[in-house]
Formats: structure tokens, C-alpha cells, sequence
């Protein structure tokens, strides 16, 4: 199976959507389904770092970094990913094509669909603006943007949402819904145990959140909660946010308008290997989204077993039930925000329950063994047929 992946960012720069292709492509090989020959993935990405190699092999995937920094370079990144996929494909043929969202790596296989229409493409949904951010950044090119739809052979989108969102602008083809995952086995061998300590009433409580530092993320409306929690007398806790983005200065001053600096530890960029050892020493994750592909960062909190606060939008309620495996805040919302934050803090019990409730979710729905098997037989029914 050769396959063409076009994907703007790649390893070192890791987000959901590459953490996706790289946990789907080294299980793929040792999928019976997609196994006949050796299975060949080559991902055309963007340079964004001109140290970084122009080609190699990371997992199962050779990949690809095109172009170097300019003010088009993204731009520019949708045609030198079509052309070196085109002379690849002279060198042999490939069997498939995929595209890692519907924007820049999206039109790149456009223009190799348009080329090889016997070539199956396979669309990716993973984006995590909002509709009307990512019409605004469409602009003009909505016409053909819309294109990318429909000529996709198959698209599996990572929530409901999106997958209501594909139909919406276009799609003629199937469209499945096939989340992220979460390495489960790894977070249950190096968490074994801990969420088991209940912490008594007086001890302070860690609240965390794990995001990109942009607006989307709501970090702000997180950050004015603390105010609402000093308003009710409650400072016993912390708050740990783990990230980076154009809004951390922002956002820095933000906490200290508000006098609640001292609560809030900014700890920067942490890569991924090293956020659960931050989870695991946390009592209650909180994300108040304001627009979400899906948000893995829940999925991996709920897989530590903690108690996770936040907005119903995008494909959050695809895992988070109300009272079952999570709280909802309103979006926008600091006080209501506070108000989740506080019956947590106030219930043990409650902690508990959501936090084994979760994690039991995300073990039986979003391991990544389950979401390969998933994606091995989309890749059979576009190559082969059935």
C-alpha cells in the first residue's frame, strides 16, 4: 500500500491531527487487513524551521519538509506538495492519497485528484476553529474550497460535528466518524495507582489545563474564573497552564489585572511525553473551549483519570456527559466556570466518580489499536474495494 499524506505540519510540529498520522501509520503494518506487501507512507509537509531535515523517516512514514519561512509560505506549501507527490507518483504509482484537514494540505490533493481522478482521496477532518473563522479564512477561494468535498472518495472526520460539517460543504462521498485516541496502555502503566489517594478538604487542589495559548482555547474566561473563585473565599488552589501561542503575554497580564498572578503558573510549551506527569499530579482539568474539533487534551486527561470541566461546543459532547463523565460550563461564561470549579472541589465523591467514569470511556472507545483497526478498513475499502 503506497500512500501520499498531505499534511502542512509534521513532526517536530506535534498537534493532535500529527500525533493522529503517526499512532495510525505505525500500527497500520501489522493491520491483516491492509497487510498483502509492506505498506509505504510518504507525507508531504511545510518547513517551517530551516534546520529541520528536508526528508526522513520517522515511524512508518517518509516524510517530506518543502519550502522554508516567508510570509506565503503556506500558500506556496499547497503547490511544492502537489508537485513532489506528482513526481513520486511518476517513480510509482500511488494507491491512495490522504489529506490532513480541509484547508492548505487539502487543496494540494485537490490538484493531485484533479490529475490522477482514479487515484481514491481520502479527507481527514480534524479542524478546530470555529465555522465562521475558517469561512473568513477561506475567503474567495470558497468555491474551490468547497471542491475539496467533493471529490473526496471518503472522509473521515474525528467528531460528529465535523462530520456534520463535511456533509454541510459538500461531501458526495462516505463519511465516517473515526476520533483520535489516546495511548491508553501507557498512561495506565505509568498512573497505576496514584488517582486512588483522595486528597483530604484542606489540601490545596491543582486545577490544569493543557492548550495552544489562543483565543479559541478560552484560557482567558479560565483565567477570570479565578477572580469568581476569590470572590467566594476559595483560595486553595492552583492553577498550572501548560502551553504556548501568540496570547501568553496576554494572558500574563490578564491574571495580573485581575490580582490572581500568584494563583497561575505558566509553565510554557511541555511536549507531550512529559504532560502526564503534570496530569498525574492534578485534581481537575478544565478547558473552557470555545470552538473544538474533538480535544484530545480531555481525552488524555479523562484517560488519567481526572475530573474534566468543559463547554459544550464542536465534538465535546461526543465523550463528555454531564454529570457522568465530565461537568459543562457554559461557553464565555467565568462565573459559571467558577461555579463547576467549586462543586469539584467540594465533592469527593464527585471527583471521583467522573474521573473513573471517564477513564473507563476513553479506554474502551479512544485506544489507538481500536482507531488503526478503523482507519486499516477505510484504506481497504478505498484500495480494494470491500
Amino acid at each position: 500500500m503506497r500512500v501520499a499524506i498531505f499534511s502542512l505540519a509534521y513532526s517536530p510540529f506535534v498537534g493532535g491531527a500529527e500525533i493522529a498520522v503517526k499512532e495510525i501509520t505505525d500500527r497500520l503494518p501489522s493491520h491483516d487487513l491492509v497487510v498483502s506487501s509492506p505498506n509505504h507512507f510518504f507525507c508531504f509537509t511545510h518547513r517551517f524551521d530551516n534546520s529541520w531535515p528536508k526528508k526522513e523517516k520517522i515511524g512508518n512514514v517518509e516524510v517530506f519538509r518543502l519550502g522554508k519561512k516567508s510570509s506565503l509560505a503556506k500558500i506556496i506549501y499547497i503547490f511544492r506538495a502537489w508537485r513532489a507527490a506528482e513526481r513520486l507518483h511518476k517513480e510509482k504509482p500511488f494507491e491512495a492519497i490522504w489529506a490532513i484537514m480541509a484547508a492548505y494540505a487539502g487543496f494540494a490533493a485537490l490538484l493531485f485528484k484533479l490529475r490522477h481522478p482514479r487515484v481514491p482521496f481520502l479527507l481527514t477532518l480534524q479542524e478546530g476553529d470555529s465555522e465562521a473563522h475558517i469561512l473568513k479564512r477561506v475567503g474567495i477561494f470558497y468555491p474551490v474550497w468547497i471542491w475539496i468535498f467533493k471529490k473526496a472518495d471518503y472522509i473521515q472526520a474525528i467528531s460528529n460535528y465535523l462530520a456534520d460539517f463535511g456533509k454541510k460543504y459538500g461531501a458526495r462521498c462516505p463519511v465516517e466518524v473515526v476520533p483520535n485516541g489516546v495511548d491508553v496502555d501507557k498512561i495506565k502503566n505509568q498512573s497505576a495507582g496514584w488517582r486512588t489517594k483522595i486528597k483530604i478538604a484542606d489540601q490545596t487542589l491543582k486545577v490544569i489545563t493543557t492548550s495552544r495559548l489562543v483565543y479559541k482555547n478560552g484560557v482567558d474566561i479560565l483565567i477570570r474564573s479565578l477572580s469568581e473563585l476569590e470572590k467566594l473565599q476559595i483560595t486553595n488552589y492552583k492553577l498550572q497552564i501548560l502551553g504556548s501561542g501568540p496570547d501568553e503575554q496576554k494572558l500574563k497580564t490578564l491574571a495580573k489585572e485581575l490580582g490572581v498572578e500568584d494563583q497561575v503558573e505558566f509553565l510554557g510549551h511541555v511536549v507531550p511525553e512529559k504532560i502526564l506527569e503534570y496530569l498525574e499530579k492534578a485534581d481537575i482539568f478544565v478547558r473552557m473551549s470555545r470552538s473544538e474539533g474533538l480535544g484530545n487534551s480531555f481525552l488524555e486527561a479523562m484517560a488519567a483519570g481526572l475530573p474534566v470541566i468543559g463547554t459544550n461546543v464542536g465534538g465535546i459532547p461526543d465523550f463528555l456527559r454531564d454529570g457522568e463523565t465530565g461537568l459543562f460550563a457554559k461557553v464565555d461564561d467565568a462565573a459559571d466556570c467558577a461555579q463547576k470549579i467549586k462543586r469539584l472541589m467540594d465533592d469527593q465523591d464527585l471527583r471521583k466518580l467522573l474521573g473513573e467514569n471517564g477513564r473507563k470511556l476513553v479506554e474502551e472507545k479512544y485506544h489507538w489499536n481500536q482507531i488503526a483497526d478503523k482507519m486499516g478498513y477505510i484504506f481497504n475499502k478505498l484500495i480494494h474495494g470491500s
